[in-house]
């Protein structure tokens, strides 16, 4: 389905946040349940915390690649994208730069400021990458590739990379693990509340507009 306005994006993003959260319920309910017995409990539970991880890693990587191609579809030049955006159209180029000291490469990046900013920006589809390891370190740099507000993320460094993803990590590669089931749902509860958060900033950015230049929005209200 190609998303063209802000209402396509915003129903693939509750398509997609939807099945998660029913499958999440579904665990939890597991989670709560008094007749499992204590072994297979535990069992269970650290499966769970797996889960977890896979769809939040998953979320945030279909919603940020969903957004990217909302605006990639925009058409916009690259004169009138917003910096972050105008940065990741820019990151091959910029990349070059960085790996040699030839005049002619650093001529052409000058080139390109000046001459072809009016241009048809070209953003790749679906390219963002959560590095199968959504670290809060990696999910700053998305954030910012995006344009939203990483503050309501600045405290959940200590949630995101030891209660989830290094849990995930030591059950995924067969650490013995022990997780009591009060703590899961406690996890459960914050994790859904982050993909809520990262899902209302897309649809909010894009209903906004945050993807282009300020001066480019403002001059159509």
């Amino acid at each position: 389905m190609s998303i063209r306005t802000p209402e396509d994006l915003s129903d693939q993003l509750s398509n997609d946040l939807a099945w998660r959260k029913k499958e999440l319920a579904q665990i939890k309910s597991l989670v709560k349940s008094q007749d499992i017995p204590p072994s297979r409990h535990k069992v269970f539970v650290r499966s769970a915390i797996c889960l977890l991880d896979s769809h939040w890693e998953g979320f945030v990587k279909f919603a940020a690649n969903a957004y990217l191609n909302y605006v990639r579809i925009r058409k916009l030049k690259y004169g009138e994208l917003s910096h972050n955006f105008l940065a990741f159209a820019m990151k091959d180029k910029l990349q070059a730069v960085n790996e040699t000291n030839k005049a002619s490469v650093y001529i052409q990046v000058c080139n390109f400021f000046i001459s072809e900013l009016s241009q048809r920006a070209k953003l790749p589809k679906d390219g963002i990458s959560t590095s199968s390891n959504l670290s809060s370190a990696v999910l700053r740099e998305i954030i910012l590739t995006l344009g939203l507000d990483f503050i309501p993320y600045s405290s959940k460094d200590k949630l995101i990379d030891e209660k989830l993803l290094q849990s995930r990590n030591k059950i995924a590669h067969g650490e013995y693990l022990s997780i009591d089931g009060d703590y899961y749902m406690e996890l459960q509860a914050q994790v859904v509340d982050m993909l809520d958060l990262f899902r209302n900033q897309i649809e909010n950015a894009a209903i906004l507009e945050q993807y282009q230049l300020p001066s480019l929005t403002n001059t159509k209200s």
